[in-house]
């Protein structure tokens, strides 16, 4: 039987390049690539590099669906039942806010709980049309990413590798707010994740997880653990690890080089009024001193438009991120995905203004926001990216620590200010040999 999975083109934001798009292939197909590859034909099509061969054959077709891509799915699905082939969505969206109105069948909750019963039930020619994780989920159920399936040459990185499934906090804008992922975290059993970085074969690995220190207790024996190996790594926490310096010790005795954290706002009550408790503003400069003085570089995320914010979040926010030398920034705009805490309150006070799925993705104001206009909130957001990453600050924020200034400088300058210049060399060189050169160059 031939299985075809379909990663939809992404909506590209307003200071995205194509190396967003080529930075690493989905982790969700992948795994459940491996789940069949030694029973059946795999087929992995990712439209942001390559088109969809609609005449391809295929007996039935898998569609990872986030929110912004929820249009295109349905499209891509229409066109696969023309030609009869069924059609099984699945990924975060799907899991929020279940849709079964352009699909033949949908996936909720994990891959490795769901699809072993999709394929089966096809095969039997009984396809239900909902199909949901039940009992309780094992680290040990969760399946490596196959790989070897795909080019690698097309990607940036391909050395991407998740420790967990889901964050043990409920953030209302998050989608850990929405009822399929409530109350849902689990750690993967350590020999698994060691042999996955053995699989890769490289020294720099980035962990993919909401939250890589959703059990301080699992993180601290993993990183022990992975000190022999000698890689450098990365990953996504909370900032509440700001209350565990053993653990900070110990992951940059074993080679962390950055943290993802949500710091989010400036503003106590902002946070407070979607439930973000582990981050307590009055110990972030202590958080960021912390990072800086063990030789790790933060990329902090930062979300406007929230019921606190005005005019003047924007500049404070800017002046604080240079004044504390933040290497990299993420920002968004407050997006109430459906399915969240958010979502639900916006809906019900007659806050959503934009129905158009494909704004959802954080570079657009698809609410009213409570204490500014529309457009003062995106032209506020744009700033951010703007001042943040002018020549002049780049150059004021750069590391007091010698080490770090290589990867800073290749990602602030390379990858933010001058991405499109880089997407044309990729373009003649491959993606990944330029991965390649920018591990050598920043962590060797």
């Amino acid at each position: 039987m031939i299985i075809k999975l379909i990663q939809p083109r992404m909506q590209m934001r307003p200071m995205d390049t194509n190396l967003k798009n080529r930075m690493a292939p989905s982790l969700g197909l992948l795994t459940i690539a491996n789940i069949f590859d030694k029973e059946h034909k795999v087929i992995i099509t990712n439209e942001n590099v390559e088109p969809i061969d609609f005449e391809e054959k295929a007996d039935i077709v898998g569609i990872t669906v986030t929110v912004d891509v929820m249009p295109r799915a349905a499209e891509i699905a229409g066109e696969y039942r023309k030609r009869g082939v069924p059609v099984v969505a699945g990924g975060i969206h799907i899991t929020a806010c279940p849709d079964t109105d352009v699909f033949d069948a949908i996936s909720v909750g994990i891959a490795e709980k769901t699809w072993p019963d999709i394929i089966r039930d096809f095969q039997k020619g009984k396809l239900q049309k909902i199909y949901s994780c039940h009992g309780k989920i094992q680290g040990s159920d969760i399946v490596s990413p196959a790989y070897h399936l795909i080019d690698k040459s097309r990607y940036l990185y391909c050395n991407v590798i998740s420790t967990s499934r889901g964050c043990p906090f409920q953030c209302d804008f998050c989608y850990n707010s929405c009822g399929g992922y409530k109350n849902f975290y689990v750690n993967r059993p350590i020999k698994d994740v060691i042999e996955d970085i053995r699989q890769i074969n490289k020294k720099h690995v980035m962990f993919i997880d909401d939250n890589f220190i959703g059990n301080p207790k699992w993180t601290e024996e993993f990183v022990h653990a992975i000190k022999p190996m000698k890689l450098k790594w990365n990953a996504a926490v909370s900032a509440n690890i700001v209350d565990m310096p053993e653990l900070l010790d110990e992951m940059a005795d074993s080679g962390c080089q950055s943290l993802f954290i949500g710091f989010e706002s400036l503003n106590e009550k902002a946070l407070a009024n979607v439930h973000k408790g582990q981050n307590q503003i009055e110990k972030y400069e202590r958080l960021v001193e912390a990072l800086h003085s063990r030789g790790i570089m933060i990329n902090a995320s930062f979300v406007f438009g929230l019921d606190e914010d005005d005019e003047s979040t924007f500049q404070t926010t800017i002046d604080w991120i240079v004044e504390h030398k933040i290497e990299t920034v993420t920002s968004h705009i407050l997006t109430p995905y459906p399915g969240t805490e958010v979502y639900k309150r916006f809906r019900e006070s007659g806050r959503i203004v934009d129905e158009d799925l494909s704004h959802y993705n954080t570079a657009h104001v698809v609410f009213k926001p409570a204490n500014m206009t529309k457009e003062e909130l995106y032209e506020g957001y744009l700033k951010v990216y703007r001042d943040v990453y002018s020549f002049r600050n780049i150059l004021r924020r750069c590391p007091e620590s010698r080490k770090q200034r290589i990867p800073y400088f290749l990602f602030n300058f390379f990858y933010r200010k001058y991405g499109r210049f880089t997407e044309k060399l990729c373009e003649l060189i491959t993606y990944e040999r330029i991965g390649r050169i920018a591990e050598k160059w920043s962590y060797h």
